[in-house]
């Protein structure tokens, strides 16, 4: 493991995300999936719909929210991850969605942001 502290705040929020997915009925597929164009941290089924996850964290409350640091161009990133990744596992015709999972403050609370952004703006 590594001893950055911001890595080890990452992994530990990225697990937490993983958790309260299951938690809340979504099967996760793959975690930390990487492509030439980026990588996406979470990939997980909500019933039908195939959800590409990015998790992100502040460990202060004092700090811009996490989920407003997915800029436009991290939305691009794992759009086209998203695109590797259904091309890569042959996956059509199925509803794909964009979620952003926030982990505040050392408590790790979570906050879910499902359909975050869409493919198309």
């Amino acid at each position: 493991m590594s001893s950055d502290p911001r890595h080890q705040l990452g992994t530990a929020a990225e697990q937490s995300a993983a958790d309260f997915l299951v938690k809340n009925g979504y099967q996760i597929l793959d975690r930390n999936v990487t492509y030439k164009v980026g990588e996406v941290d979470i990939v997980a089924l909500d019933g039908d719909t195939l959800v590409f996850v990015e998790v992100r964290s502040r460990s202060h409350p004092d700090q811009v929210h996490p989920a407003a640091t997915v800029t436009r161009r991290k939305q691009l990133q794992i759009v086209r991850v998203a695109m590797a990744y259904c091309q890569d596992h042959d996956i059509r015709d199925t509803m794909i969605r964009f979620d952003v999972i926030a982990v505040l403050g050392n408590k790790g609370k979570i906050e879910l942001f499902p359909n975050a952004f869409e493919a198309g703006r």
